[in-house]
């Protein structure tokens, strides 16, 4: 992934690390459900998603050209953050992962963050199919200069 193409490029590698995440049931069930060190939970993606970004409350349109590319990576991760948030405010911020697996509209999220994932990966000229970096590495790429 080009590191720092965009001009906040670090807020784009926690978008895509929170978005990878949540697009792999996979990764879901043998590391946020056995709570595999190194990889956080469902809150810490989420936190991830719209700590710096604020997509919690305003659209990522507001940065296309900054995080985002173009209007259909906005589009599709405004669809994975309003899925997923939904959830969220349902089942509680310290709900056991458990909870958001099982939650019926779970599978919806999935598929929104795959989506903006598969689509920003692309765009970033990545393999959207590996599986998901550890926090730890996650830290070490945006402290790249």
């Amino acid at each position: 992934m080009p590191l720092n193409d965009m001009p906040w490029w670090r807020w784009r590698v926690n978008v895509r690390s929170a978005l990878h995440m949540l697009s792999d049931p996979v990764f879901q069930r043998e590391c946020w459900l056995t709570g595999l060190p190194g990889y956080g939970d469902v809150t810490d993606a989420v936190y991830r998603l719209v700590e710096d970004t604020w997509l919690d409350n305003w659209s990522a349109e507001k940065y296309i050209g900054t995080i985002f590319r173009d209007p259909a990576e906005a589009s599709l991760v405004d669809a994975a953050v309003l899925r997923v948030l939904r959830i969220m405010h349902q089942v509680g911020a310290d709900a056991p992962v458990s909870a958001y697996l099982e939650h019926h509209a779970w599978p919806d999220a999935v598929r929104a963050a795959r989506e903006a994932h598969v689509r920003l990966a692309a765009n970033d000229g990545d393999e959207p199919d590996v599986p998901p970096r550890p926090l730890d590495v996650l830290a070490q790429l945006t402290r790249i200069a």
